[in-house]
């Protein structure tokens, strides 16, 4: 009984396992269950929502630079385009896991300064900064072959001009974010700039781009301006303007080409020039297109306006003559000519250039009406010609003149232009009466001709200023071979501090031709010529007479003159 008993006890304290593993089953049954809902869940009913999260991580939208308009001549001749590049750039925290190694290795391929780099990321919260602006695509390809985490590159556009110097105050230039900061590049920067598009990317754990998704909207390239200039004869008088400065040690200097029938702007250059393309060390005041904003006292070049006014208005007789004894008393002031030229007719006080004999004319004509005639032919107001900071010059009322202010007036002291200014009102004489308004921008006809003097009186002023470029002229220099040439020159005192200066003098000539159909005109400035020689029929006219020449040719103009015809077929040989 008693073994009995004891292997009772021994059976009663059996325990029983299976209730265990039923439970545990159950668990891992019930596990299996959750993964296989959740897997239903996240694969059928989330599928959207984690596509979408996983896009927001693995795809976005980038923009997409437009392609800056061009700018060309009249011609099609590319004065400025856009080239793309690329611009390399880093996440500073991400960038922070380069060695040091692996930091030189980016400073030595994009050539910066040592250090450069520890510089951008010194700001703990900083997330973007350049690097390198510009550089070109097969450089960036090397910066991406290093494969750096946080360093990245985006396409851009960089502007370059062809033709350097020769043009550059006129188009300006942009800045590395491709928006204009001078001269036309300035002006119609709305127009050229065009519109950013935008694409959607993939990107890779390292945010570098992969793939293209699909365009989300296209750029919009900015529109191509068709200049007026030609770039033929803006070389040409680039080239022969330099010349003059250097050879008569001068400040600076401007010259503009206009079209006499319609007033096309076909060259406007300046000295010294700079290059576009590479102007880290320029000075700003080397930027100004001092042909349309710099202005001067004319001189003697407003010396044929005078005569015209004074004809048509009847103040003077055709035939008329004046009495030119070296000096002219006007109250307390006196008007003196460089020589004696005793009596002079219309034509004499032109070819010998008297201040006297227009000073006589001007004191006939009542100031408003002389005034009126200045007012027209454009001075004391802007050309319009749509070029930044253009300047006005001026032009004192004729409320205000008392009669020497006439008589200075007369001989070109007391008003301001710029070369364009003198430029235009000279389309007057050259088209018969008609002064143009001028453009920049290439043109058929001009829109808003006005007649400012009769025809008969300027063919008749014209064919006295032929006589400027005779031996016994003032601008025998200004001769073209094969076209007669119209002109007329000036030489003018600087003023300054308290009066005028001394030794310091603008040199001037404004002409045209063909002198019996004009076609172009041409303004010559030299500021403060210094090598011995200052009158403007000696420095600027024969600047004139190479431009002209040049540029008559270019054109295809047929000489008016059977005279020299040898000697041209010769030079075209």
């Amino acid at each position: 009984m008693k073994y009995q008993r004891h292997k009772n006890e021994a059976t009663l304290f059996t325990y029983d396992y299976s209730a265990r593993r039923r439970w545990l089953l159950g668990v891992i049954i019930a596990g299996m269950l959750i993964l296989v809902g959740k897997a239903v869940s996240l694969q059928v009913f989330d599928k959207e929502f984690l596509k979408e999260q996983g896009d927001m991580r693995h795809i976005s939208d980038v923009p997409v630079f437009a392609y800056r308009g061009m700018i060309r001549d009249r011609n099609g001749a590319p004065l400025a385009i856009s080239t793309p590049v690329e611009s390399i750039w880093i996440n500073p925290q991400e960038f922070k896991v380069a060695t040091r190694q692996q930091i030189k290795q980016l400073e030595r391929l994009l050539n910066l300064e040592t250090g450069k780099v520890d510089d951008l990321l010194t700001d703990p919260h900083k997330q973007f900064a350049y690097v390198a602006r510009q550089v070109s695509p097969n450089l960036a390809e090397q910066v991406k072959s290093l494969k750096l985490s946080g360093v990245y590159s985006e396409r851009e556009f960089k502007r370059f001009y062809p033709t350097g110097g020769v043009a550059a105050h006129l188009i300006g230039f942009t800045d590395l974010d491709d928006k204009g900061q001078e001269g036309l590049e300035a002006a119609y920067d709305h127009l050229l700039r065009g519109v950013a598009g935008s694409k959607r990317v993939i990107r890779d754990g390292k945010r570098q781009i992969i793939d293209d998704v699909e365009n989300i909207k296209e750029p919009v390239a900015g529109k191509t301006l068709e200049l007026s200039i030609d770039q033929r004869i803006q070389y040409l008088a680039y080239r022969e303007l330099a010349h003059a400065v250097t050879i008569n040690h001068a400040k600076s200097a401007s010259l503009v080409v206009l079209d006499a029938k319609n007033g096309e702007i076909l060259a406007a250059v300046n000295q010294p020039s700079f290059n576009p393309n590479m102007r880290k060390s320029l000075k700003e005041n080397l930027y100004r297109n001092r042909a349309l904003t710099d202005v001067f006292e004319p001189g003697s070049t407003v010396k044929p306006f005078v005569v015209a006014a004074a004809l048509d208005g009847h103040y003077v007789r055709p035939d008329e003559t004046f009495e030119t004894n070296g000096s002219f008393e006007i109250g307390t002031h006196v008007v003196k000519d460089t020589h004696n030229y005793g009596t002079l007719d219309l034509t004499g006080v032109i070819k010998k250039s008297s201040n006297i004999g227009v000073s006589q004319m001007a004191l006939r004509m009542p100031p408003k009406y002389f005034w009126e005639v200045y007012h027209q032919l454009g001075f004391g107001e802007s050309t319009a010609s749509g070029f930044p900071t253009e300047a006005s010059g001026s032009l004192l009322d004729y409320s205000q003149w008392k009669p020497f202010d006439s008589a200075t007036l007369s001989f070109g002291y007391g008003l301001s232009t710029t070369a364009l200014q003198l430029a235009r009102s000279y389309t007057a004489l050259a088209d018969n009466g008609i002064l143009h308004s001028v453009s920049l921008f290439k043109r058929d006809e001009d829109p808003e001709p006005k007649r400012i003097f009769t025809s008969r009186t300027a063919k008749s002023v014209r064919a006295m200023m032929e006589t400027v470029i005779t031996k016994d002229g003032t601008a025998y220099e200004a001769r073209v071979d094969g076209y007669s040439v119209a002109g007329k020159t000036g030489t003018v005192k600087k003023a300054g501090a308290g009066g005028y200066v001394e030794n310091s003098y603008f040199s001037v000539f404004a002409g045209m031709a063909p002198a019996s159909n004009p076609r172009l005109i041409i303004v010559v400035m030299i500021d403060e010529p210094s090598a011995g020689q200052y009158y403007g029929g000696i420095v600027s006219a024969p600047v004139f007479s190479k431009v002209m020449s040049g540029a008559l040719r270019v054109l295809e103009v047929s000489p008016d003159q059977s005279d020299n015809m040898p000697v041209l077929l010769m030079g075209k040989n």
